[in-house]
């Protein structure tokens, strides 16, 4: 059974950092491609970073790029979302998500079969 367990969201204020952390088992972690998304309430889901199976490649949202970091260690089976300069806009559910294509890292949610089932970031003053 595949299992993509988020943790370290929480309630910051705009301009401090976060990391969110996700860890994976029942899968053979470097055969992914790995994830986060966002979801705020009444909004869909969107995409926010991506990284291949070795992390050589990374790919990132217009929104988030320059403060946003992903990275994964295949020995922890572990992804990792270092947020800085918080913005209340980041405010959402974060999800990390799983993809069978290993190398690409610019594909649509609909290339993910696994998630987890999300971390909570509020940020606000």
């Amino acid at each position: 059974q595949v299992q993509l367990v988020e943790s370290g969201g929480g309630l910051v204020q705009p301009g401090a950092s976060l990391r969110l952390s996700c860890v994976a088992s029942g899968l053979i972690f470097s055969n992914y491609a790995l994830g986060w998304f966002r979801q705020a309430p009444g909004k869909e889901r969107e995409f926010v970073a991506a990284i291949s199976w070795s992390g050589g490649s990374t790919y990132y949202a217009d929104s988030v790029k320059g403060r946003f970091t992903i990275s994964r260690d295949n020995a922890k089976n572990t992804v990792y979302l270092q947020m800085n300069s918080l913005k209340p806009e980041d405010t959402a559910a974060y999800y990390c998500a799983a993809n069978p294509n290993r190398n690409k890292v610019a594909l649509p949610r609909q290339y993910y079969d696994y998630w987890g089932q999300g971390t909570q970031v509020t940020v606000s003053s």
